[in-house]
């Protein structure tokens, strides 16, 4: 199973995907948590001058696909929590995985800011190439499951659990 965590930064992937894979690995110690950041700085391509731009990103997208399409050929279970800026990687997710589910976790750019200091850095032109700012984020089109992750009163745990829930029960 391929569970592709996706969302703009600072909505929750990687807290939610924590959660999911401690709980997977325990039912199945055949679980691999990958974080699309961790893969960058893996391959060394974070310190990449143009790491971020859109071919530095489709280059990394392809990477981990290529990495999940590999562990799920062995029978491994992947939370992946990944940008995902590419509808073509997606739909061909869709095509390809063996079991694939989406996530879209989505929250309000006011939330963004307040989690990210990124996107205040991007606005005021000291960085460039940020996902939401001057590359756009194409929502995905049919996830499996979605999540506003703005409402305190619903935690990350909250939402993995729900996320668990769905996913053992298809």
């Amino acid at each position: 199973m391929i569970l592709w965590i996706i969302g703009l930064s600072g909505c929750g992937k990687t807290t939610i995907g924590r959660k999911i894979y401690q709980s997977k690995k325990n039912d199945n110690p055949a679980t691999v948590l990958i974080d699309g950041d961790e893969i960058r700085k893996i391959f060394n391509h974070d310190g990449n001058s143009d790491a971020y731009n859109l071919e530095g990103r489709r280059i990394n997208s392809e990477r981990i696909f290529q990495l999940c399409y590999w562990l799920d050929k062995q029978g491994i279970d992947v939370i992946c929590c990944i940008l995902s800026i590419f509808p073509d990687h997606r739909k061909r997710n869709k095509e390809v995985f063996s079991n694939y589910k989406e996530v879209y976790l989505n929250a309000s750019f006011d939330t963004l800011r307040a989690r990210r200091t990124i996107y205040d850095e991007a606005l005021s032109g000291k960085i460039k190439n940020v996902v939401g700012i001057d590359i756009d984020f194409p929502p995905p089109f049919e996830p499996d499951l979605s999540f506003e992750t703005d409402n305190k009163k619903i935690t990350a745990q909250m939402i993995a659990e729900r996320i668990l829930l769905e996913i053992n029960r298809k």
